[in-house]
């Protein structure tokens, strides 16, 4: 996609950035313009929750949502995920080069403090939505996304360094819902 810019949002839980995609698809966004990543430690998505990938599947129908699939990715653990950035951050792990999810975001243009914050809220819990647009649906995708209620990246972060975190370190173990004494994603 010539002309093409990130998009890019995370969301506290998995029923938002479900909710994201589809406002997305049903705005004409191609599926395969879309990428999900989602902490498979999610509450929406364990226990009594698990129901909400199935109910997400069966209504997705053939939209990103019917695509999602289960991997590990260095440093993030189990995620549940689609689309083109899910693929490039397994083919970046597999390949050894510049981790997994971070990587992917850096070699698709954000920036690399974005990227590693990005990373750390799947880390920690979160669901991430990222869309590949042109420049002149920029404004559109950012306002569908804009709607679902996503992180504020400034806020989040002040609160991460709170914590001293530093930035996203591959080697960290997952946090476990037990962890959660800390900001959600």
């Amino acid at each position: 996609m010539s002309d093409s810019t990130i998009v890019t949002q995370l969301y506290d839980n998995y029923a938002q950035a479900a909710a994201a995609v589809k406002d997305l698809e049903i705005s004409g966004v191609a599926s395969s313009e879309i990428s999900l990543v989602a902490n498979q430690n999610d509450q929406d998505m364990t226990g009594a929750g698990s129901g909400a990938m199935a109910g997400a599947l069966a209504g997705g129908g053939a939209g990103l949502l019917a695509g999602l699939g289960i991997l590990a990715i260095p440093g993030v653990g189990p995620v549940v995920a689609a689309g083109w950035l899910a693929a490039t951050a397994l083919g970046a792990a597999a390949g050894a080069t510049a981790g997994g999810v971070v990587g992917a975001l850096v070699d698709s243009g954000v920036n690399t403090d974005d990227a590693e914050f990005y990373a750390e809220g799947v880390r920690r819990g979160g669901t991430l939505v990222t869309v590949r647009c042109l420049g002149s649906e920029e404004d559109k995708v950012s306002a569908i996304l804009h709607a679902r209620n996503p992180v504020d990246p400034d806020v989040r972060k002040r609160l991460y360094r709170d914590e001293d975190w530093t930035g996203f370190d591959d080697p960290a173990q997952p946090y476990r819902p037990l962890d959660r004494n800390h900001p959600q994603a």
